[in-house]
C-alpha cells in the first residue's frame, strides 16, 4: 500500500510510534468487525503500530455504551497475535458513567480498559478531558498504575497550559510518573487551542504532540466545498461548520495548490504539514475502510519545501 514506516520516539517516554496514529474511534460504531479488521490489518502491514482509542468510544452511537472500540481492537490483537508489536493508546474521564479524573475512577476505568482490550498493561493512557480534581490526585492515581505495571506511560489530552505546568512540576516535585505527550485539538483549521501557552509548555517539558482531528472530522480531505453535493456521512455535519469560516475556503484552495504540485491528496498535505510542526510526533487519522487509508499513510513520506509551508501557514492564520 506505501513504504514501511519509520518510528519516532514519543516524548520522554521509550516507546517508538509510526508517524500516523490509527484512530479508533470508528471502530464499532461507523467501521463494523470486519471492516476495523481490515483497516487494523492494513494499518500494521505497513509498519504501523500506534492504535489510539478511548473507553468513551463511541458511547454516542444508538445502542453503543462506550468501550465498543476497545473491544474490537482487544479482539483483533488476540485474532492476530499482535500484542507485542502494537502501542496501544487508550483514555479516562468522559464515559458517561465513568467521568471525571477522581483516583476511584481511574483505577476503575484502567481495570476496564485492560478488560476490553484483553492486555496486561496500556502503553499510554491519556487523561482524556481535564477536570476540577486536584492535580495532586490524578498525578498519583497515574503513577500507582505504572507503578503496578498495567500503564507504560501516561498523558493528557484536552487540557490548559496551566494545568499541564502544574501536573508536570508535582510530578517532578514528588518523583511521580509524568506526562509524555498531549493530544489536542489541532489541525489546518483549528491551531489557536494549541499553539501559544501550550504548545510552550509542551516544548519546554520536551513532550510530544499527539493531535486530534488532524483532519476536521472530515473537511481537510476537501469532500466538503461551497455550492459542493451533500455528503452523507456521520461526521458531515461537523465537517461543513469550517466552511462558515473566512479561512476553511482558503484553507482548501492552499490544500488543492500544494496537493496538485506533489500529485497527492488534500488529506495528505493536510497530515504532512501537521507531522512538521514542533513537537508533533503522530497526527492520529482514523479510516472506516481500507480504500480511505492510503493518503494518511501517505503523509509520512511528504515533505512540503518552504513555499508550500508558508502558502498553508498564511491560509490557516
Amino acid at each position: 500500500m506505501t513504504a514501511a514506516f519509520s518510528r519516532v520516539s514519543l516524548g520522554t517516554s521509550d516507546l517508538s510510534v509510526s508517524p500516523l496514529s490509527l484512530g479508533g474511534n470508528v471502530f464499532g460504531w461507523t467501521a463494523d468487525q470486519q471492516q476495523s479488521f481490515a483497516v487494523l490489518d492494513a494499518y500494521t502491514a505497513v509498519g504501523g503500530n500506534f492504535v489510539d482509542t478511548a473507553d468513551v468510544y463511541s458511547a454516542w452511537a444508538p445502542g453503543n455504551a462506550g468501550g465498543e472500540s476497545e473491544t474490537v481492537i482487544g479482539d483483533w490483537l488476540r485474532s492476530r497475535g499482535r500484542r507485542d508489536d502494537v502501542v496501544i493508546a487508550t483514555k479516562v474521564g468522559m464515559h458517561p458513567e465513568a467521568s471525571g479524573l477522581s483516583a476511584a475512577n481511574i483505577k476503575a476505568s484502567a481495570e476496564g480498559s485492560l478488560r476490553r482490550l484483553g492486555v496486561e498493561h496500556i502503553d499510554l493512557y491519556y487523561t482524556h478531558r481535564d477536570d476540577e480534581t486536584p492535580v495532586e490526585e490524578f498525578v498519583t492515581a497515574l503513577d500507582e498504575l505504572v507503578r503496578e505495571g498495567k500503564v507504560r506511560a501516561v498523558a493528557a489530552s484536552n487540557i490548559s497550559a496551566e494545568r499541564l505546568a502544574e501536573a508536570l512540576a508535582f510530578s517532578e516535585r514528588e518523583g511521580l510518573a509524568a506526562y509524555v505527550a498531549v493530544q489536542p485539538h489541532y489541525n489546518l483549521v483549528s491551531r489557536a487551542t494549541f499553539e501559544g501557552p501550550l504548545a510552550e509548555v509542551v516544548a519546554r517539558h520536551g513532550l510530544a504532540t499527539v493531535p486530534y482531528y488532524a483532519l476536521a472530522s472530515g473537511f481537510l480531505t476537501g469532500k466538503y466545498r461551497p455550492g459542493g453535493p451533500d455528503v452523507t456521512s456521520a461526521r458531515a455535519e461537523g465537517a461543513a461548520r469550517y466552511l462558515a469560516e473566512p479561512r476553511g475556503p482558503k484553507v482548501l484552495e492552499a490544500l488543492d495548490a500544494v496537493a496538485a504540485e506533489h500529485g497527492v491528496e488534500l488529506a495528505t498535505v493536510a497530515l504532512a504539514w501537521l507531522t512538521a510542526r514542533p513537537t508533533v510526533a503522530a497526527p492520529i487519522a482514523s479510516a472506516r475502510t481500507v480504500e480511505q487509508l492510503p493518503p494518511l499513510l501517505a503523509a509520512a513520506a511528504l515533505e512540503l519545501t518552504p513555499a508550500q509551508t508558508a502558502l498553508l501557514d498564511e491560509a490557516s492564520a
